[in-house]
């Protein structure tokens, strides 16, 4: 019914991912090579048959699909009035740091992350704290002694929290959640939960809705829709949510939403889950390729074994080369762009590289046997 194996054409359409590189295969960013479900094509060709673009406001029906979604899909029962539309996490993460901290107040991430978590403390001049994942035996857990020690310490007044995580992709369990719920609680630390990929989970793993949180969501990861940028921030909290309205005032972005990422949003809540079953299977199938491939032929590669997202990490170390000249092997001989890790964590990061298996499983296979031939 849907053909993930599709090879579809993106030079040329402005792409981010495929428009930034001259001879490269793009394997680094976190878009997909898939169409998005039908269902939201036609809702957006409704919208441009109508040709008018005008203002929109927010109807009932589009809360209606977002709530019903997390509430079938996570037991995450929620109000209307939580609901804070913004046109990406990312804005959505750098207002909360406005929001809910001061200059200079200390805010704690867990490196390797997404470079962008960094950015959004530094750039509005607070203080970075890193409680650094522990990686062992081919696994990512958390040092919760170094966490609650550096909250105190450190006088931490926010924790960014990455679930599922990116790069790593750890679907972090009941327990640990709990674990970083009573720290925060205890210690008066805020937390701000990125849940992007929260539906992108593999068999044998399920994804808890951090519900004690400022919980960023959007549907541009799950239905492959980043360039519509539309996201949905719950805020429980009466308080919170009025001071991070205010704040979202203060940018004079205001609360409309993007015509067409309305349309498309409301349309994969309500009626996209086979395509997400069905995308989910494809990329269980390229996970499995991806490790064939390189145990097989790649083996001093070690590939950290996703329990969500459609991102792997990859470690290298084996190779015993600095990060500089693996990046230039895999740019300037492979011709493959991975993710290098060192933009998840100048430390954590050193040694790794993150691939994108959101892609036709022949996109893959050509990737991987570029970098088989270089390494």
């Amino acid at each position: 019914m849907y053909n993930f194996d599709e090879v579809i054409e993106r030079k040329g359409t402005n792409s981010y991912k495929h428009d930034s590189n001259s001879g490269l295969l793009p394997m680094w960013v976190a878009d997909m090579d898939f169409r998005i479900p039908p269902e939201a094509n036609a809702a957006i060709q409704k919208c441009t048959d109508h040709g008018i673009y005008g203002y929109t406001i927010v109807r009932d029906d589009y809360n209606r699909a977002i709530m019903g979604w997390f509430a079938e899909r996570f037991g995450y029962e929620t109000k209307p009035e939580w609901i804070v539309k913004t046109p990406g996490v990312v804005f959505a993460l750098s207002l909360a740091v406005r929001a809910f901290t001061q200059e200079r107040d200390a805010i704690i991430i867990q490196k390797p992350v997404y470079g962008p978590f960094e950015s959004v403390i530094a750039e509005n001049n607070r203080r970075l704290i890193v409680n650094s994942l522990v990686y062992e035996d081919g696994k990512y857990t958390v040092d919760f002694e170094d966490f609650e020690r550096k909250i105190v310490d450190e006088d931490v007044r926010m924790f960014i929290l990455c679930s599922p995580h990116n790069p790593v992709g750890r679907v972090w369990t009941k327990d640990e959640l709990r674990q970083f719920d009573e720290i925060c609680t205890k210690h008066n630390c805020l937390v701000i939960s990125d849940e992007i990929h929260c539906d992108l989970i593999y068999k044998g793993y399920k994804h808890h809705v951090f519900e004690n949180a400022v919980v960023c969501t959007a549907p541009s990861k799950t239905f492959n829709m980043p360039g519509l940028q539309n996201s949905n921030i719950f805020i429980a909290n009466e308080d919170l949510r009025t001071r991070y309205q205010k704040e979202f005032r203060r940018t004079g972005y205001g609360s409309m939403l993007n015509i067409m990422g309305q349309a498309a949003s409301q349309a994969v809540y309500e009626h996209g889950e086979p395509w997400l079953t069905a995308l989910i299977e494809y990329l269980t199938g390229n996970l499995a390729y991806l490790n064939d491939f390189i145990s097989k032929r790649i083996p001093k590669i070690k590939v950290i074994q996703p329990e969500g997202t459609y991102l792997v990490w990859l470690d290298f170390k084996e190779y015993n080369m600095p990060q500089n000249e693996l990046n230039d092997l895999l740019i300037n001989k492979a011709k493959v762009w991975l993710q290098n890790g060192i933009l998840f964590g100048q430390e954590e990061g050193d040694g790794f590289f993150r691939i994108n298996i959101g892609c036709p499983r022949s996109t893959l296979q050509t990737a991987l046997e570029r970098i088989e031939r270089m390494m």
